[in-house]
């Protein structure tokens, strides 16, 4: 495949940043093979987090633009697991959303298309994937969405 997705990224107005470092004691991502498993990324914009409770404080639209900068920092790690070569990744297969909710708040899978949909806008068919997205009473720092990834990869 010779899709030039960091041009996409460009177009659509998004500049990766530099792949956060870990929070804790794990490591950002894990390569097996042509497998790349990509830690939690939480929801982020210039430096701050995104936080709030998803059916209280944020509405379903702003969880979906945190969801968004989630998928950011998940191409950030895959970019940097590449060797900062973004055109290695051949595919999204799977992520996994977690919502920081209320109880009754039902609308995970609306919050979690916001990195679904800008994965796709920003790499074709090679950003469609599996995925889960559920509820979490919290996440860490107080964040509205934390999502990891599995990807693909050269």
């Amino acid at each position: 495949m010779s899709t030039n997705f960091e041009a996409n990224l460009e177009k659509l107005g998004v500049t990766l940043p530099d792949a956060p470092a870990p929070a804790a004691n794990y490591v950002p991502f894990v390569k097996t093979d042509n497998t790349l498993y990509v830690s939690g990324q939480v929801s982020m914009k210039d430096g701050s987090f995104i936080t709030g409770k998803l059916g209280k404080e944020l509405s379903v639209e702003e969880g979906a633009e945190a969801a968004k900068t989630c998928a950011i920092g998940l191409l950030a790690q895959v970019k940097a697991a590449c060797g900062g070569d973004l055109s290695k990744l051949v595919r999204v297969i799977k992520l996994t959303g977690f919502v920081n909710s209320t109880p009754e708040f039902g609308e995970q899978p609306a919050v979690i298309n916001g990195a679904s949909d800008f994965l796709v806008e920003a790499l074709g068919d090679a950003g469609r994937h599996s995925r889960s997205a559920v509820s979490a009473a919290s996440l860490p720092f107080g964040v509205a969405v934390e999502i990891e990834g599995i990807f693909e990869v050269e």
